[in-house]
């Protein structure tokens, strides 16, 4: 890479830009609409950005919390979870649950989306997303610096014990990504993405 070319900085330092790319450069990110629940009965649904599967089997996914936020508590104490796809024709009801809303509100109800009794687990699910994972919580790590400092942030995992998919998101036994148009989140400080079929690329593996 040309050095003269190349924009260096160091994170501790600042990045100086417009807005941090960090964000940006690990992209798109698939999005992690979570729903919780409280011992109190009080539903919760918030997206993260920082999502994704970390395990095949079992099915492990995982989300982090920056900062000590209602869907971390509700799923360290109750042990439970679900990740409901967000797809375009939810985009405005999971942008609705980015609202940084007092303790106690209900964001189904703010998002306008129904919570549906789940399988396997207790919390509820977004009726309108077409594919749900109902999860159990295997663990809840506080993320550390490089010199073993605690940062703000902690990462949830769970196992995926349920999984929901639509019909119409399954063609042959195969789970049709574009058809299902997950949002994704990436670029600047409100961009995301989402997929079209034209845009696949089959690359097997060498053999």
């Amino acid at each position: 890479m040309d050095t003269a070319q190349t924009h260096f900085y160091e994170p501790a330092a600042g990045h100086g830009l417009a807005h941090s790319p960090f964000n940006s450069i690990i992209a798109p990110r698939p999005i992690g609409w979570i729903s919780t629940q409280g011992k109190n009965g009080v539903l919760n649904l918030a997206p993260y950005s920082f999502f994704n599967a970390f395990n095949y089997t079992p099915p492990i996914i995982g989300f982090a919390s920056n900062g000590q936020k209602d869907t971390l508590h509700n799923a360290e104490m109750t042990g439970e979870f679900c990740w409901n796809l967000a797809d375009e024709d939810l985009f405005e009801a999971m942008n609705q649950t980015s609202l940084e809303a007092p303790a106690g509100v209900d964001e189904f109800a703010l998002a306008g989306v129904t919570p549906a009794a789940s399988t396997i687990i207790s919390v509820p699910h977004v009726a309108e997303s077409k594919t749900v994972f109902e999860c159990r919580t295997t663990q809840v790590l506080p993320l550390l610096s490089s010199d073993g400092a605690e940062t703000v942030t902690h990462m949830v995992f769970g196992e995926v014990v349920g999984v929901h998919i639509h019909q119409s998101l399954l063609k042959d036994g195969i789970y049709q990504t574009a058809d299902a148009r997950p949002m994704l989140r990436g670029g600047g400080p409100s961009t995301y993405f989402t997929i079209r079929r034209e845009n696949i690329r089959d690359l097997p593996r060498p053999s």
